[in-house]
Formats: C-alpha cells, sequence, structure tokens
C-alpha cells in the first residue's frame, strides 16, 4: 500500500495555476525587437525547434516543485498482514406482525418501527448468520439463516400487517424459528423475539417451544413491544380512519420465563429509543469471537521523488544556460 503521511501539503499545488496563468500573462505578446525594411528574403522560413521547446523549462520546473510537495508530504508504503479468526453467531429475528403492530405509540407504528431497529441491526453484524421468521395467528419463515444482508434487509421491508391470518401465536413463531436454528454447527444460536401482545392462538404453547429451544442450547432474547397504558389505534369507520385508544396488554411474565429458561433475557421497549437501546445491548451481549494479529510495516518513499526533483531543476538549468539560453 502507497500513501502520504502528510497529504495536506498539496494544498501547495494550488500554486502551479497561478503561476501557469501568471507565465501565459507574460507571454501573450511576442513583440519584435529589430526592425527591418522587408521581411520578403525571410518568406518560407518556418520555427526553428528551439521556437517549440522555449515553454519546456516552464514545464520542468512545474514538475519539479510537484515532486518536493510529494517530498515534504512524506510518501510511505506499508507492508501489512492481518491473520483474523471468525466466529459468526446464528441469530433467528423472530417478529410479531399480527394486526395490533399498527398501533401508533411508535413512530410511524409499531412493525415500522421494529423493522427500521432490526434492519440496522443486522447491518452491523457481518460475520452473523440470520434469519427471519413471522408470526401472527400462525408462523412463516420469511428468509432462511444466511449472510447476504442485503437481501434479509429487503425481506424486512416487505413486511406488514395482513401477511398471515390474524392472532399472536409465540410459541408458534418460537417453535419456526427454532426449527431453523437448530442444526447450526455455532457455538452461539440466538433468537430474538418481538411481540406486543398476549399469546392466543397456535398449536405449540410458548413454555414448550422454550424448552425445546433449551434442549437445543438456544438462548432467547424477548422484547415487549409498546407503551404502558394505552396506545392509539387506528380504526376503519364510515367517516374515514380514527384513531382510538386500545389497552396495551403484554404478557411479561411469560416473556421474562421464556427469556430465563434459555439463558436469554426480556426487555420491555415502550418507544423506538428505548428498542433502539434493547438491540445495541444485545448486540454487545452477542459479540462475535474475534482473534487478530496484525503487522505493519512503512518504508519512507520520498528518495525517488527527491531524486526527480532534483534531475528536474538541473535538466531546467542545462536548457536555460545552453540551447534555450536568451540574450539580454
Amino acid at each position: 500500500m502507497f500513501s502520504f503521511l502528510h497529504p495536506e501539503y498539496f494544498w501547495l499545488l494550488l500554486v502551479v495555476p497561478v503561476y501557469v496563468a501568471w507565465y501565459i500573462w507574460q507571454h501573450r505578446h511576442l513583440d519584435a525587437t529589430i526592425q527591418v525594411s522587408s521581411l520578403t528574403p525571410m518568406k518560407g522560413v518556418g520555427n526553428s525547434w528551439k521556437s517549440y521547446l522555449r515553454h519546456l523549462p516552464m514545464v520542468l520546473r512545474m514538475l519539479a516543485l510537484v515532486c518536493a510537495v510529494a517530498v515534504i508530504a512524506r510518501p510511505q508504503s506499508t507492508d501489512s498482514y492481518r491473520d483474523e479468526k471468525t466466529e459468526g453467531i446464528d441469530i433467528v429475528m423472530t417478529m410479531d406482525i399480527s394486526g395490533s403492530m399498527r398501533a401508533m405509540d411508535f413512530k410511524p407504528n409499531r412493525l415500522e418501527a421494529a423493522k427500521d431497529v432490526a434492519i440496522k441491526f443486522i447491518s452491523g453484524r457481518e460475520n452473523d448468520n440470520i434469519g427471519l421468521v413471522i408470526f401472527a395467528g400462525e408462523s412463516f419463515t420469511q428468509c432462511p439463516m444466511t449472510t447476504d444482508h442485503t437481501t434479509l434487509a429487503n425481506l424486512f421491508n416487505d413486511i406488514k400487517t395482513g401477511m398471515l391470518e390474524d392472532g399472536t401465536a409465540i410459541g408458534s413463531g418460537l417453535a419456526t424459528s427454532i426449527s431453523r436454528i437448530k442444526e447450526s454447527k455455532a457455538k452461539s444460536k440466538v433468537i430474538i423475539l418481538l411481540t406486543d401482545g398476549v399469546n392466543n392462538r397456535g398449536s405449540i404453547t410458548p413454555i414448550k417451544a422454550a424448552e425445546i429451544a433449551q434442549t437445543f442450547g438456544v438462548r432467547v432474547y424477548t422484547i415487549g413491544v409498546g407503551t404502558r397504558g394505552t396506545a392509539p389505534f387506528p380504526v376503519e369507520t364510515v367517516y374515514g380512519v380514527q384513531y382510538q385508544d386500545v389497552e396495551v396488554e403484554i404478557d411479561e411474565e411469560l416473556l421474562t420465563q421464556i427469556a430465563d429458561m434459555t439463558g436469554g433475557k426480556y426487555f420491555r421497549a415502550t418507544d423506538k429509543k428505548s428498542l433502539q437501546s434493547i438491540y445495541e445491548e444485545i448486540d454487545q451481549l452477542e459479540k462475535t469471537i474475534m482473534d487478530v494479529r496484525e503487522y505493519t510495516k512503512r518504508t519512507e518513499e520520498f528518495l525517488p521523488w527527491a531524486i526527480a526533483c532534483a534531475l528536474l531543476m538541473l535538466l531546467e538549468l542545462l536548457l536555460r544556460g545552453t540551447i534555450l539560453r536568451t540574450l539580454p
């Protein structure tokens, strides 16, 4: 790798266009200094090769200046290598998309806020295998485990309420997530389950699903989304969309029990900022294992630039003193 330790010195090169402009202005007229009665004997005589080279000293001087600036900017070459041992974490994001996720205690609503924060979370975990499961009255794998986080983010953006039969089947959502991660060879297997309600659907109970997760060594982090008290909820009426305050019900005891059984942790998010901090905490709790050995060697590379500068200046002096010499 090649770089300059002090690239700010290249601002000095702004003098080059200024000097060139001044040079052109100085040589805009070439007035004759010898008067003769007739130019007839000189017809057919073209410009000599010296006339074409008269600007060469100026060009050499500018090139020498560029080399001099490069010298004081301290060019350096870098030899380095980095040994890295990385062990990614397998994560399944399990998201509630039931109708209650349209509540507007988060801006613009719970679902959109949850999607936005989750996408930012996965963008910072480049080495992890991440999947996405959605659930309402039933569950569905929106994206299998993948390291293609761009595709995963696009599938997150496609999520909306109404994709599945309405309801809150926390057990089914968790069971589907476990089926996606249980065969993982990673040492760390994590499920992040986000919901805003109480389990009321599904053929498997949340506690049974948690026991299965425990069997396969899967940690489950649970997040309850919703303000405390009531939240505005959009309702279609004959007069258009009206907003009604609806009681927020989250089975925090159940979510805490699921997290405790699997070695995870329960969080309560009452606004988008607190949801963001929850994902940041999970990000710190589930850091990727990485062993790094780094070696760097820097070598000063100013000598070729200094030699080039000296040669250009010497060549200019030689030309000015010999074949391009001007008489006073």
